[in-house]
């Protein structure tokens, strides 16, 4: 980019308007050549005070970045956003995008409004997005008594939202909607929802949820190892107790992409993802059918941003982005399946293999030999009725390879 246009300033405004900046805030506003923001945002700024070129965002947004900053090089440049452009605002974007001297000038998000208005400590709190993002990412956090902020995507979204809870069993959750919060027309609606009656808000809006389990609804937990039951099946799924045992030897950490080979029900990359928010994962699935039923778990069990290839491996894997660990949960026997995934992994990448055949343990041995790591077996055992008593049932035993690739390793 051009060092013409060293200096962007993005300035937060509420809903308040002009009346609710600092003199500081007002101060670069005066002075811009350039008034960068969405139609609201403009609005609110009095042509007397402010008399720069005013230019809407286009849409896409993202990819009109450079174009539009490279456009008004060498002129004083003032993108408006709502709240405290830096969280979940536009500053990451034009960050991203390239902007050199990226100067902020925040005011109190709608978060920290929403905060003070219904007296929750703002570090309790956890806050998610809809703005741009799939709505069934919620699922993921909803843990009874549990208190929620979704920033809104606009009129439609507690309507919306309030589905999603009846449907999934989270009927009986509070849910409030703060408008045009810190401005004269600030309004709070409160109801569940269950009985949620506004199909439309104001669409300046933040949400505000307590999380009430409806009776019957299956628990899940903020660590791996959920239900089987949680999952949408055709037998293919790693069991819960392995599951957990394998989530643990993937060891994920925040930001990292898995590859989810030979995906079944896609139980291992749903809990990936699950353990952060930022964890991303690839399940691989050459049968279209379970392809398509590791989709639906995603959505449901709240990480929809699980990419699904359906296709064989190793053939699928060609063009898939780096990993930063791989499971292969079926088809290790595929000629160059493990050497695809053990050359893709670079120095401190994680490979986690399990089988419950001998042929595919032969293979596992040759390559803990080769590599060294962990080579284990899991048994487990349910305790089943046996006629008038209690007896232990064994499900086949797991053999498990764990290895972390060595800066030596090839």
């Amino acid at each position: 980019m051009n060092a013409a246009i060293s200096v962007v300033s993005v300035v937060g405004i509420g809903a308040d308007g002009w009346d609710g900046l600092p003199e500081s805030s007002r101060r670069v506003l005066r002075a811009a050549e350039v008034l960068i923001g969405a139609p609201r945002q403009l609005g609110l700024l009095p042509a007397a005070d402010c008399p720069g070129e005013r230019i809407t965002w286009p849409s896409p947004l993202r990819p009109a970045v450079p174009g539009l900053l490279a456009a008004h090089e060498g002129r004083a440049i003032a993108v408006l956003a709502s709240g405290d452009p830096s969280f979940y605002g536009i500053a990451r974007t034009l960050a991203e995008s390239g902007a050199a001297g990226l100067h902020v000038h925040p005011h109190p998000s709608s978060v920290s409004y929403a905060c003070a208005r219904l007296g929750w400590p703002l570090e309790a709190v956890e806050t998610l997005s809809v703005v741009a993002r799939p709505l069934a990412g919620l699922s993921a956090a909803l843990h009874d008594g549990r208190r929620l902020l979704v920033l809104s995507e606009g009129a439609d979204t507690a309507a919306r939202v309030a589905d999603l809870l009846r449907t999934t069993g989270w009927g009986g959750t509070r849910i409030r909607v703060l408008e045009q919060l810190g401005g004269p027309a600030e309004r709070v609606l409160d109801g569940t929802a269950a009985d949620w009656p506004h199909e439309r808000t104001d669409a300046l809006n933040v949400l505000a949820l307590d999380c009430v389990r409806d009776p019957g609804t299956l628990r899940l937990g903020a660590v791996p190892g959920l239900p089987d039951e949680a999952y949408e099946h055709d037998g293919q799924l790693t069991k819960r107790y392995v599951r957990a045992a394998t989530l643990a030897a993937l060891a994920p950490a925040p930001g990292e992409l898995l590859w989810d080979v030979g995906g079944g029900s896609g139980s291992i990359g749903v809990e990936w993802m699950r353990s952060h928010r930022s964890c991303r994962a690839i399940a691989v699935e050459k049968s279209p059918e379970r392809a398509a039923r590791i989709t639906r778990n995603a959505d449901t069990l709240g990480v929809p941003g699980l990419r699904v290839v359906t296709g064989p491996a190793p053939a699928s894997l060609a063009g898939l982005p780096a990993p930063d660990a791989v499971f292969v949960g079926g088809g290790l026997t595929a000629p160059g399946l493990l050497d695809t995934c053990w050359e893709a992994l670079a120095p401190g990448g994680r490979l986690v293999a399990n089988t419950v055949t001998l042929e595919s343990e032969a293979l596992l041995a040759q390559w803990y030999g080769r590599h060294g790591g962990e080579l284990v077996r899991l048994a487990v055992s349910t305790a089943v009725p046996v006629g008038g008593f209690t007896g232990w049932r064994q499900a086949m035993p797991v053999t498990q390879w764990s290895v972390t690739k060595g800066c030596t390793d090839s």
